[in-house]
């Protein structure tokens, strides 16, 4: 069996309103498996050892999913301090997990580590597309009109019908042709992909679109955050504002073993 080494140890935390899905996000991270949970009593800590590939590195992340409810709140907040990374979470089908974010990033910036780095996560994304939404890049101070209406279907191609399945057009299925699997039913996006994107960069957060039941954009969360993190690590940022920061960041010599 390889051994377990690793350059840097970074806590993460987890937050957001309850049933965002925060939990699968760090089972499809650990376990790369999706499977429903109970909610979250407190806070629950799982690790995983990351690749940072730009910088060569090996990161062991350790991370804390903390309860959403409003109960574990002054709980969950102890948890911030030392914290090198946060995901941000909400679900893209529920408008107001999206509305309390600024709540979150309230708590996030008055307990956590000044230069904690913070990524939104747009999580749920399979209830809405059947493939990943490509990212806009949108630069500071850019104004991008968010579409009224979705991009009209290619000439030919097959619509989704009034009851989410896709059809084509009449006579399409010839004889002793089965017939085609229905696609799965779709909902509509409350929050759309250039409004996360445009409230991650006002407040100078990473922006990333997930799915924890299909996959999509989990790990990337974790690897762009810890990109940020040994960028800031590498600039003394650390050292320069907060020498006594909680977090060791310290480059470590290899080790081996799991703890």
């Amino acid at each position: 069996m390889e051994q377990l080494t690793w350059d840097y140890i970074l806590k993460y935390v987890i937050v957001g309103d309850a049933s965002v899905g925060k939990s699968c996000l760090l089972v499809r991270l650990t376990d790369d498996r999706f499977g429903t949970s109970e909610p979250t009593l407190g806070v629950e800590f799982a690790a995983r050892i990351i690749d940072v590939g730009e910088q060569g590195k090996r990161v062991k992340v350790q991370c804390w999913d903390t309860a959403g409810t409003e109960s574990f709140r002054s709980i969950t907040r102890s948890y911030f301090r030392g914290a090198a990374g946060a995901l941000l979470v909400y679900d893209v089908t529920r408008r107001e997990s999206f509305e309390h974010v600024t709540s979150w990033l309230d708590d996030l910036r008055a307990h956590a580590d000044e230069n904690v780095s913070i990524i939104l996560v747009a999580n749920k994304t399979d209830l809405c597309a059947t493939e990943p939404t490509p990212l806009p890049q949108i630069q500071f101070g850019q104004a991008i009109p968010v579409p009224l209406d979705p991009p009209a279907a290619a000439e030919g191609s097959a619509r989704p019908s009034e009851d989410g399945t896709t059809g084509g057009s009449a006579g399409a299925t010839g004889a002793g042709m089965p017939a085609s699997k229905p696609a799965k039913k779709l909902v509509p996006r409350a929050v759309s992909t250039l409004e996360g994107a445009l409230f991650a960069k006002q407040h100078n957060l990473l922006y990333v679109e997930t799915s924890a039941k299909e996959g999509w954009g989990v790990v990337d969360a974790f690897e762009w955050t810890a990109r940020q993190i040994l960028e800031r690590v590498e600039r003394g940022e650390f050292e320069r504002r907060k020498p006594a920061a909680a977090v060791n960041l310290k480059e470590q010599k290899a080790k081996g073993g799991c703890c």
